[in-house]
């Protein structure tokens, strides 16, 4: 009898809760192709083309291109103490030239590496382009 009690009160208890029904789930899988809306920056010059076709297992690649640029763009307003959006976010051209020169053709162990020299770099003068790019409102 007790069981059948304790039942009923879950049963009820649990009422509340059912009621107020299920979350909004959308069934419109339509893709929006509109830009990306950043926070900050929104003129971004296009990354290469070649970084979003590649293979999902050579996605490392596109990681370490992706490093190298903001290691690049981050030197940059380091030595200039200029965090305009023209500094954070320059073109890919040069950077483009330094990944094939040094990276296009590494293995995956090799990327790995580079990724990390490449972020150790980055991290140490990450508090100075920080507080830079904090003053003047671009972080």
């Amino acid at each position: 009898m007790r069981l059948s009690n304790f039942a009923i009160l879950v049963v009820f208890g649990a009422g509340p809760a059912l009621a107020q029904g299920t979350p909004d789930v959308s069934t419109d899988l339509t893709v929006d192709m509109a830009p990306q809306q950043y926070r900050i920056c929104n003129d971004r010059p296009a990354r290469p083309t070649w970084m979003d076709e590649l293979h999902p297992r050579e996605a490392y690649k596109a990681l370490t291109m992706m490093d190298l640029y903001e290691l690049r763009a981050w030197e940059r307003i380091d030595e200039t103490e200029d965090c305009s959006c023209e500094t954070r976010f320059p073109d890919w051209d040069e950077v483009s030239v330094e990944y094939t020169e040094r990276f296009a053709t590494g293995s995956n162990a090799e990327h790995t590496q580079a990724q990390l020299q490449i972020r150790r770099e980055r991290n140490d003068i990450r508090q100075g382009v920080q507080d830079i790019c904090e003053a003047q409102g671009n972080w």
